[in-house]
């Protein structure tokens, strides 16, 4: 998979057409009109929602990446949202509950993702359930995690450094 998809075979300026430099997988800047467009990873808004009892929630994905994988709730950040916003909303939209945010876990990255992780503690405000984005919801004791069926790296990052604390 390409670190940049979207400038792998761009040769010209998309606003006036000139022939543009471009600085794959980062930038292109046009010398003729002075356009210029950077590419730098986005922000992805998780939390880690937990239970009274101190189970921890995990959704099944319905969808690739890591499809049937699990994962805690998170999404890209919306433009015009703060990253604790977006962790609110994701998790309302994949587990149809509220959370109270609690402190960060953890800043999750590495130079070949386009994305960064940003992963907070939640205390789930309600019994999270099954949505387009979740074929099945579960909350798990710290010694129960599926460890071996998780959908990306920064997932298991992430809950070690959550139970670590």
């Amino acid at each position: 998979m390409s670190l940049n998809p979207a400038l792998e075979q761009v040769r010209f300026c998309p606003r006036c057409a000139s022939e543009a430099t471009v600085r794959f997988p980062r930038s292109l800047t046009c010398p003729s009109c002075g356009y210029g467009a950077y590419y730098n990873p986005k922000p992805v808004a998780c939390a880690i929602p937990r239970d009274e009892d101190g189970r921890l929630w995990l959704l099944r994905r319905a969808f690739d990446p890591g499809g049937g994988l699990w994962t805690f709730p998170g999404g890209f950040v919306d433009l015009g949202e703060s990253v604790e916003d977006g962790a609110r909303r994701e998790t309302m939209e994949e587990m149809g509950i509220e959370i109270e945010l609690g402190s960060l876990v953890g800043v999750y990255s590495r130079a070949d993702d386009r994305v960064v992780l940003v992963v907070y503690e939640g205390l789930a405000l309600g019994i999270p359930h099954e949505t387009d984005e979740a074929t099945e919801v579960r909350a798990f004791g710290p010694d129960e995690l599926p460890l071996g069926e998780l959908a990306f790296w920064s997932t298991e990052r992430a809950l070690r450094d959550h139970l670590g604390r």
